[in-house]
């Protein structure tokens, strides 16, 4: 029909070549799954702090937008912070909901019996976690 495809919203790429390509409607409709996600299933209000300790995989980028929809703040650490790091933000930042993935899960974990405000724990990834939410699943 003579019409070029619509650029993509998003395009990732890992190191091994897997690609991940989300049009504006389909970040637009995942997002809003996201943020109802972050809103029902964790309990979060406008307002609410979450910490994400993610490597930059496309859930990070989802998640942003899904807090931004939400009018939750989103307060990102890197997938290198120690357990003494993750302890100090979940403590300064009086955040309600921690995400991760499996492979820095354990290192989360560790910490969690010191948080007082934490009340929802979120992963990314396939496997799921005893106490934890999973946000495939959820989505």
């Amino acid at each position: 029909d003579g019409r070029k495809p619509a650029n993509p919203a998003f395009w990732w790429v890992n190191d091994e070549g897997q690609e991940v390509k989300w049009s504006f409607q389909e970040l637009g409709s995942l997002s809003r799954k996201a943020a109802n996600v972050l809103s029902e299933a964790c309990g979060l209000q406008r307002g609410d702090r979450v910490v994400a300790v993610l490597p930059r995989v496309p859930e990070w980028w989802l998640l942003n937008v899904a807090c931004m929809r939400a009018g939750i703040v989103l307060i990102p650490g890197t997938s290198q912070l120690t357990a003494k790091d993750i302890s100090y933000r979940l403590q300064a930042s009086k955040a309600k909901c921690i995400i991760t993935n499996d492979t820095l899960a354990p290192a989360v974990e560790s910490v969690l019996p010191g948080s007082q405000f934490l009340r929802s724990k979120l992963i990314v990834g396939q496997a799921s976690r005893d106490g934890w939410l999973n946000l495939k699943e959820l989505l």
